[in-house]
């Protein structure tokens, strides 16, 4: 027996912070991953995936979100889909999943109770939705007593933490050894977007599509084959999603590093398929750091999907070109010294100086040589 497992898929995630174009293609690269988990599972002869929960960001994705799940799932008409809740779209009375199970397609199947559910002759699927964001009682515990039929492969599906992953250690436990427990053949899990190997039967796919800095083995889904109950099984990583997040820190000495550093980001990927958050440090004169501002925000913000650019760590000691291409000697030049001077000193104060000799930098600039700053 060959399926996918996958989870956390979080349709509808708002990426609040991204700017707006950036926000809707993050948006829409999760809905593209049902059709390449779709086209994954028809590639590796593999007609059934099963979703660990979050299958929306929330219990309320709203109509177009709803009803692309549905539409994409319902034309990959030979894929079965098996959706469970999880704790961002938890199973609650006359909500989200009772109109999901009313309006599911043929081969998209709603696992809304702690119930067997048949897969063929072959195995049984033991799932544990979640019915509240947090619970303080393990919801595979049910798993150990189920009556399946003899020699039937017993697959686990459930969402929630083995252990203290996050900031509330005490919901949503599952027992780490359940699958022993239970005699399960695999026990497919979500909560965690990175992809995790618990024990030979126990897994974390990850979410199929990245959705923040500083996770490994993201943008996955998981092969499994079972050759028999008592037989381990195979497991096959896959790779799914578009979008790469990439997080670096950068030191500057002269504005010409950027040549090499931007040269060696994100090398083999297509950089509109990138978000990176650059933190840019290191002493540069006042004219390096403009230049430095002006590829960055302009230049290469522009070539990727989303550049978060942190530069408070970019210091500058302006020079005297610096200040003399402000004004060799007139009240513009006594201005820049008088800022210099209390930039020089650090503080709030400091800072603020700092911005408006840059400011005033850039202004000068831009008046002498229209178009250029």
């Amino acid at each position: 027996m060959r399926f996918i497992h996958t989870s956390d898929w979080q349709l509808g995630k708002p990426f609040g912070r991204a700017p707006e174009e950036a926000r809707a293609a993050l948006q829409e690269a999760r809905l593209g991953a049902i059709d390449a988990l779709a086209r994954a599972a028809q590639a590796h002869d593999a007609p059934l995936v099963l979703v660990a929960g979050d299958v929306f960001d929330s219990a309320e994705p709203g109509d177009r979100v709803y009803r692309q799940a549905l539409s994409r799932m319902r034309q990959a008409a030979n894929v079965t889909f098996v959706l469970l809740p999880g704790n961002h779209d938890p199973l609650r009375a006359d909500g989200l999943w009772t109109r999901l199970k009313a309006e599911t397609p043929p081969n998209v199947i709603a696992a809304i109770a702690a119930e067997p559910i048949a897969l063929g002759e072959a195995a049984v699927l033991l799932p544990a939705p979640l019915t509240h964001k947090r619970s303080l009682s393990d919801p595979t515990a049910w798993f150990d007593a189920a009556e399946t039929p003899p020699g039937a492969l017993r697959i686990g599906l459930a969402h929630g933490s083995v252990q203290a992953f996050g900031s509330d250690p005490d919901t949503n436990l599952l027992a780490p050894d359940r699958a022993r427990r239970a005699g399960l053949a695999y026990l497919a899990l979500g909560d965690w977007h990175g992809r995790l190997r618990i024990d030979e039967r126990t897994h974390y796919s990850g979410t199929p599509e990245p959705d923040d800095f500083g996770r490994e083995a993201t943008g996955l889904a998981l092969l499994v084959e079972l050759a028999g109950p008592g037989a381990p099984p195979q497991v096959t990583d896959l790779a799914i999603g578009r979008h790469h997040w990439i997080e670096a820190d950068w030191n500057l000495a002269a504005a010409s590093d950027l040549d090499a550093l931007t040269a060696r980001l994100a090398l083999g990927i297509a950089r509109q398929d990138v978000v990176a958050r650059l933190h840019v440090s290191g002493l540069l004169s006042l004219g390096d750091k403009v230049a430095v501002r002006r590829r960055l925000e302009d230049g290469l913000a522009h070539e990727l999907r989303w550049l978060d650019l942190d530069l408070g760590g970019l210091v500058t000691r302006p020079t005297d070109t610096d200040l003399a291409e402000i004004d060799a000697f007139g009240d513009l030049r006594a201005a820049a010294e008088r800022l210099n001077a209390m930039a020089a000193e650090g503080g709030a104060e400091g800072r603020l100086a700092a911005a408006a000799l840059e400011r005033l930098y850039v202004e000068h600039h831009r008046a002498q040589r229209p178009g250029e700053a």
